[in-house]
């Protein structure tokens, strides 16, 4: 090689990765990552969680689970399987937004 040409390859030299700490901060990435694959897990969940409870609050409330042999007892097979609203967006809805019970 002549001069010029090892001036302008030392001049791009230093512009390469340095192919030692190309991947040496990775783990902070998974761990970000990770972090918010967990995080969203859990609020899925949770959201899973209200969505429920509020179908079985507000079937009691209605009184849609009542039980016909029983005057005044709750029948909790219908109780597990009760859809009290339409959708389950409402249940989420209601069960995030009224988080206070009602005042008497």
């Amino acid at each position: 090689m002549s001069d010029p040409e090892e001036k302008i390859i030392k001049i791009y030299d230093g512009s390469r990765p340095v192919e030692e700490d190309l991947f040496e901060r990775n783990w902070i990435n998974q761990l970000a990552w990770s972090l918010v694959v967990v995080l969203c897990s859990i609020v899925v969940w949770f959201a899973i969680a209200i969505v429920n409870a509020e179908n079985q609050r507000h079937a009691l409330i209605t009184k849609q689970c009542a039980d016909p042999v029983f005057k005044g007892e709750v029948d909790m097979r219908c109780l597990q399987v009760v859809s009290s609203r339409p959708h389950w967006w409402e249940h989420l809805w209601y069960g995030i937004t009224h988080l206070r019970p009602a005042q008497k």
